[in-house]
């Protein structure tokens, strides 16, 4: 007996259809089922997909408008929300954050909104540099989405192993620290070193290091002062000292806060508690209430201890560039970090780890950290390729790595640093390191830029237009460009003094040299680390 084979179900699914081959096989069958199988049958359009699946714009929605104008982070987030109105949920929550890709909330942007759209993660103040009033707008979006969806959500970058995740981090014990500057500084700059002994940790050149900071002790103190409360009071096993230092966040005050405080008091000092708890600013210093001023605020309340803990966010990891290569340095890896200090009213606010990391923890003490890797931030697979680094600041911590690396690899490629601060004579970072690479020719140029040297303020994107004929040679050869740094300011500029470069040095319209650049991003020839 002769059996004719039974045609293969077509594919009705488009390839970037986010669902595993048993999904995708009992959907097609589906779709086969309800439409037949016509001669020629093509595949469904994502649009059409995502009429029959719920969710499915869950995964494609930001991928539909990747190059949209609202994924700026020097944008605004009303105009970032603006621009993105009308568009899927999905994307609307990715305009609400802070479009960095830092990686700090575990996901990039895209993977984050993903997960909050389908259910699967419910945490909205991941966000750290978008802050509070990121937060507000997830938790305005999240209102919006219906019940969790058939698609499953986006993965948080980082694998799920040990080390390599802000929930599952390893202890790492603080080797070093030194001052980057010299005294007479006005800045406060901390070369810190990790010994990774024990943790079976290992990096590449671009990626960054999670540390959980703790909460300075005396601002702990205050706190309980102001609660009128005992240090010692019970909180979950443990002192309510102790969850105030290494479990909770204490900058800014939380809108639950408000939230506790407008049932603690009465007349127009609840209507102000409810006013900051909905993101409002009556009396015009919302933006500089941390947990202690907010307190300090409303000084006749005195919430019970577990209900003020319950109101307030988790403490969360700070992430930093890798300063270090493992091929020179192993077993170790290093940070360049900036101690955060300003003056508030008559207080002196601290960044919480990195003044954590640049005192508060001594060398022999041990860390939580984590990996966090790099997606889009890499040396050329191709070792022969120019590259043109710029990182002022701290911005310059993963080139130091990614010098280390083409060191210890001899790449022959060449290598072009931009590196900026104040002042020359107190602010050159690892100014022996890079003066020993440029003499042996590893470090074939280095362009500096001092903004307090003289009456005229000199930055990295003045240089850059002085050396745009070169900058043009360069990307004609092929170079990789790198910036690192500041996103809102430093980050733009650099990115308009090359499109100057461009546009005067490849003979370009303004336009075209816009649109040059933007095919140097797609092709990883241009890529930022900013912050």
């Amino acid at each position: 007996m002769n059996i004719t084979p039974r045609p293969p179900i077509p594919s009705f699914l488009p390839d970037n259809a986010p669902f595993s081959p048993e999904q995708r096989a009992w959907l097609n069958g589906l779709f086969a089922g309800v439409y037949g199988l016509p001669e020629g049958v093509t595949p469904l359009s994502a649009q059409e997909v995502a009429q029959l699946v719920p969710g499915f714009m869950l995964a494609s929605a930001a991928d539909a408008d990747d190059t949209a104008p609202w994924h700026d982070p020097a944008l605004p987030l009303a105009e970032r929300m603006k621009l993105a109105d009308g568009k899927p949920l999905p994307q609307r929550m990715m305009a609400a954050m802070a479009q960095q890709d830092c990686g700090q909330c575990g996901y990039d942007c895209r993977d984050y909104s993903a997960a909050l759209f389908s259910g699967k993660e419910e945490r909205l103040n991941l966000c750290v540099p978008g802050g509070k009033d990121t937060a507000r707008m997830l938790k305005q979006l999240f209102a919006e989405r219906a019940a969790p969806t058939a698609a499953p959500a986006a993965e948080p970058l980082a694998p799920s192993t040990i080390g390599y995740s802000r929930d599952k981090p390893v202890i790492a014990t603080l080797a070093a620290r030194r001052r980057l500057n010299k005294d007479g500084s006005h800045k406060d700059t901390w070369h810190i070193e990790f010994d990774l002994a024990g943790t079976d940790l290992t990096y590449s050149v671009g990626d960054s290091l999670g540390v959980y900071p703790v909460n300075d002790p005396g601002l702990a103190d205050a706190v309980i002062a102001a609660l009128g409360a005992p240090p010692d009071f019970p909180i979950g096993g443990r002192t309510l000292r102790e969850v105030l230092i290494d479990g909770v966040s204490l900058s800014p005050a939380p809108d639950m806060l408000f939230q506790l405080i407008s049932y603690l008091t009465g007349g127009d000092r609840r209507v102000k508690a409810k006013k900051l708890a909905a993101g409002q600013d009556p009396d015009g210093d919302a933006a500089t209430l941390d947990v202690l001023a907010a307190l300090q605020k409303f000084s006749d309340i005195r919430p019970d201890p577990e209900a003020f803990i319950e109101s307030l966010d988790v403490l969360q990891p700070r992430v930093y560039s890798i300063s270090s290569s493992l091929k020179c340095n192993p077993g170790r890896v290093s940070l360049t970090v900036d101690a955060v200090r300003y003056r508030v009213d008559k207080r002196t606010r601290l960044g919480v780890a990195s003044t954590f990391l640049a005192g508060r923890v001594e060398p022999g003490q041990q860390v939580r950290v984590y990996v966090q890797k790099a997606q889009h931030f890499a040396l050329p697979a191709d070792p022969g390729k120019p590259i043109i680094m710029i990182g002022p600041g701290t911005g310059i911590a993963p080139f130091r790595a990614f010098l280390q690396e083409r060191q210890a690899t001899q790449a022959p490629g060449p290598n072009w640093l931009y590196f900026g601060h104040q002042r020359s004579d107190f602010d050159f970072f690892y100014e022996d390191e890079l003066k020993a690479m440029r003499k042996s020719g590893h470090l074939t140029r280095l362009t500096l830029a001092w903004s307090r040297d003289s009456g005229e303020k000199i930055y990295v994107q003045h240089r850059m237009r002085d050396d745009g004929r070169d900058i043009w040679a360069w990307l004609e050869r092929g170079a990789h460009i790198y910036v690192c740094g500041d996103a809102l300011r430093m980050a733009k500029d650099v990115e308009r003094a090359l499109i100057d470069v461009v546009a005067v040095h490849g003979k370009r319209s303004p336009e075209d040299a816009a649109r040059f650049v933007e095919e140097l991003k797609k092709h990883d020839r241009y890529q930022a680390d900013v912050y």
